[in-house]
């Protein structure tokens, strides 16, 4: 007898994460896997001497154009704002940008070359990181089902000025799961925005991490892997599977 399909982990995931941000008032952007080098590193202030621009960090595609496989979902950030602006819509604005990225790192229990990433943008006047607090705070309580305790860290990205480096708290140990601060003003002025008079937030995480921690999964490679043992292991009937 044939058993009745279920969605992927990570499927199911994104689907928990984008369902608790909408009902937060978010919208959710996409953009494409292959990016250009202005979207996915120089308008979010990443220098051209930052490493992440190496080839032996970064898969970059062959040809003149200098496009990439892009390595985090910030890219998707910019091409929002950008039409945000060019559409002249009002601020404030909140999205979030689940999808996957690449980096070429080598594999291991906790690595891919590839994984899944949601970023989290809010843009208006008076954002504050007691904004980013309060969200993250309501996000995680909502995923994982009760209060979640977490600590801040300084931490640095370009694109954000202060940065701050998030750990989760899972009984005994802390473990790092977030990046996050206030959007860098250089970040605002690069897609038409006055940061004089506006202010935002940005956090990513990755999606991968988060199921795994979720459901006791500790190898990553796991979920790549298509084993149908690891669905009937982590599934259960109060998991939504349709």
């Amino acid at each position: 007898m044939n058993k009745p399909g279920k969605l992927h982990p990570l499927s199911q995931t994104i689907r928990t994460i984008s369902k608790i941000f909408v009902d937060m008032g978010f919208e959710i952007a996409d953009g494409p896997h292959i990016e250009d080098e202005w979207h996915n590193f120089d308008a979010l202030n990443v220098p051209k001497n930052h490493p992440a621009r190496d080839m032996q960090d970064t898969f970059f595609m062959k040809g003149e154009k200098k496009e990439v496989l892009r390595t985090h979902t910030s890219s998707v950030q910019i091409r929002f704002l950008e039409e945000f602006v060019k559409s002249g819509r009002a601020l404030p604005l909140k999205i979030i940008a689940p999808g996957k990225v690449f980096r070429q790192e080598a594999t291991d229990r906790t690595h891919e070359a590839q994984f899944y990433q949601v970023e989290g943008l809010v843009v208006g006047e008076g954002i504050s990181l007691a904004h980013l607090k309060g969200t993250l705070e309501k996000f995680l309580k909502e995923y994982y089902g009760r209060p979640i305790e977490f600590r801040f860290r300084p931490g640095y990205f370009p694109f954000v000025e202060p940065g701050i480096e998030i750990d989760l708290k899972f009984g005994d140990t802390w473990m790092e799961v977030l990046g996050a601060g206030m959007v860098h003003p250089n970040v605002l002025r690069n897609v038409g925005i006055d940061p004089e008079k506006y202010s935002g937030f940005a956090f990513g995480v990755g999606i991968d991490r988060l199921t795994m921690m979720k459901y006791g999964i500790e190898d990553i490679r796991l979920m790549y892997q298509g084993d149908l043992r690891l669905h009937d292991a982590i599934y259960s009937d109060n998991i939504e599977s349709k």
